[in-house]
């Protein structure tokens, strides 16, 4: 699968854009254990145009972590041209890599971005929604995708006309999540209009799935099923950054890999810990770990007293001690791969 000239390989998995969780220290260990490409945390567009300081540092991306899309939001069309044109040149902005892809988040369905009117509250004006995307697809050098829902709620599943009507302004990848703005994350997903889109004969840009991809087994279903050219995995990922090696090993070779032991997930938390140490600093590094420390050990047994302190704990020589105390008590214990999944 290519986006423009970027080359994915065949049946690539990507790792899905989410506040609060795919920074830096995040996206580096999932490119490591296999994610075909990575996404910012989703950027405001009136941040970056005001040079927020908390919006220009999201944009600042590593080499270590290419090929990499910066996704921003908002429903302005002046703003989000002038927010691409930043993110088109975000390593002269911000430093560091800057993006491969740009990015537009039509899909977030929370209540402070869907509710004024961005992301998946685009999908209420898909004429001004095609407006920006050829606004911004003309005002920036890079490839610019689109991430985005099967529309509001029930009544309104747009996704098979809009799709045509997006890559017909110059996107160069749709990714779908399988459910509406309403559902939120709720119910299963519905991969029933992704596939329809991808099977239509008109589209010729990659179609890439989204939604419930929890396992090895349910990516290899997307790809054969569906017959979508790429899958992202979101909340899936939370505390198992692995399950992109276990995807793509089941993929290439139909077989599933064992679980990772607790010993092992204790020794990639303390690599996590160090990477968003070195990149944020002892305060903010260890505060922002905090989101990712419990998740890599859920389902331990008698396990609330320790992860209470796993996450409270402000010292980072302590938490490192937590964390081995960790693998001395439980580094035997027996964990299913499910429940290391934080939600789907």
């Amino acid at each position: 699968m290519k986006i423009g000239d970027i080359d994915l390989g065949y049946r690539p998995v990507l790792l899905a854009p989410m506040e609060d969780v795919t920074d830096a220290s995040f996206r580096i260990l999932c490119r490591e254990y296999g994610a075909a490409m990575v996404y910012t945390e989703f950027i405001s567009s009136d941040g970056l145009i005001r040079d927020a300081a908390k919006a220009i540092a999201k944009m600042r991306t590593l080499e270590e972590e290419a090929p990499v899309a910066i996704q921003i939001y908002g429903n302005i069309p002046e703003a989000m041209v002038d927010a691409a044109r930043m993110a088109d040149r975000a390593a002269e902005i911000a430093g560091g890599h800057g993006a491969d892809i740009i990015d537009i988040n039509f899909g977030c369905p929370v209540s402070k971005i869907a509710g004024r009117g961005a992301g998946s509250g685009m999908m209420r004006e898909p004429d001004k929604m095609v407006a920006i995307t050829k606004a911004v697809v003309e005002a920036v050098g890079k490839p610019v995708t689109v991430k985005t829902r099967l529309g509001w709620d029930e009544n309104s599943k747009i996704i098979p006309e809009l799709a045509e009507r997006l890559q017909d302004v110059g996107i160069q990848a749709l990714t779908i999540h399988g459910r509406t703005r309403c559902q939120m994350y709720k119910g299963e997903a519905d991969w029933t209009l992704i596939g329809q889109v991808k099977a239509n004969p008109r589209m010729h840009i990659p179609i890439i799935g989204n939604g419930d991809i929890v396992s090895a087994a349910k990516a290899s279903e997307a790809f054969e099923r569906w017959g979508v050219d790429g899958i992202m995995v979101g909340r899936a990922s939370f505390g198992h950054p692995w399950i992109f090696k276990e995807i793509r090993h089941y993929l290439d070779t139909g077989e599933e890999l064992p679980p990772m032991s607790v010993t092992e997930r204790v020794a990639l938390a303390k690599r996590h810990l160090q990477l968003s140490l070195d990149l944020k600093g002892p305060v903010t590094g260890i505060y922002e770990m905090r989101r990712h420390l419990s998740c890599y050990f859920k389902g331990l047994p008698d396990f609330k007293e320790t992860r209470i302190r796993l996450v409270t704990e402000m010292d980072p020589a302590a938490v490192a001690d937590i964390l081995d105390y960790i693998a001395a008590r439980w580094g035997d214990t027996p964990l299913a791969e499910s429940a290391s999944v934080y939600g789907v």
